[in-house]
């Protein structure tokens, strides 16, 4: 069934299927709630899914100003007071995953979590990653210099796109200053205060969430199982759907018989 709920002003388009105990799953960025559909179909056999399109994708509207983490778990919480759940299980994928993190983090109320190659870790950079960065700032303060500010803009966008990740450069200036600032939000220390069981799934051969960080949330979420896949990369439930179906089934049967 698909639905909309308006939030403090901020539209929210989602999905609901299946029947039982409630699983809010949250896709990652650049994509949709299509994106994670199968992950959706297999949660369904045994709990009530809410699919949700994040603000500023799918059919959810961008948010009216620069959101980070924090923003979009309030929007989340907010959205889980207003729709009467209880005690859902939290599934988030890639950047659906830092949520999810955020959302476990802030008190016990959630029965379970899975995260599937998901982000939080801020990963260590070289010195030729700083070299690069403070290179093109500077670069950006002497366009401003020489060709004012609404050239120097321009510039700087084509410069981004050329430079930048496919998901900077496809995004509208808004989500761009929200991806610059949610990837450099490290959510290691919240991972500690984790009350609920969780279930990591992922990719071995992962390249934007690798399986050091994976090993990481392991080691520091209190009551953590990882269950990695060879071969997969970052959507290892595409990757993989049927060991991902039959992990994700086994642990979502287990919290259902409770």
């Amino acid at each position: 069934m698909e639905k909309y709920i308006e939030l403090n002003g901020q539209k929210l388009h989602y999905e609901v299927t299946g029947t039982g105990n409630p699983l809010i799953l949250m896709h990652g960025w650049g994509c949709d709630l299509s994106t994670v559909k199968s992950i959706a179909e297999t949660a369904s056999e045994t709990h009530t899914v809410y699919n949700i399109d994040m603000p500023g994708f799918g059919k959810s509207p961008e948010p009216d100003e620069v959101w980070g983490v924090g923003d979009y778990t309030d929007l989340m919480e907010k959205f889980i007071a207003a729709e009467q759940i209880e005690r859902p299980i939290l599934a988030g994928h890639s950047f659906g995953g830092r949520v999810a993190i955020c959302l476990a983090s802030r008190n016990d109320k959630y029965d379970a979590l899975v995260l599937i190659d998901a982000a939080g870790i801020k990963p260590h950079r070289s010195m030729g990653y700083y070299y690069r960065v403070y290179t093109f700032k500077f670069c950006k303060a002497l366009l401003k210099l020489l060709l004012g500010k609404e050239k120097a803009e321009k510039k700087i966008d084509a410069m981004r796109a050329k430079r930048g990740s496919s998901d900077y450069s496809q995004s509208t200036p808004t989500m761009r200053a929200i991806l610059s600032k949610v990837v450099n939000e490290d959510l290691t220390k919240k991972l500690c205060l984790i009350k609920s069981p969780a279930l990591l799934i992922w990719g071995e051969n992962d390249t934007a969430t690798p399986m050091a960080d994976a090993r990481k949330m392991e080691h520091l979420i209190p009551d953590a199982g990882l269950v990695s896949f060879p071969g997969c990369g970052h959507y290892s439930f595409l990757d993989n759907p049927l060991q991902f179906r039959a992990v994700l089934s086994s642990f979502l049967c287990s919290r259902s018989n409770r």
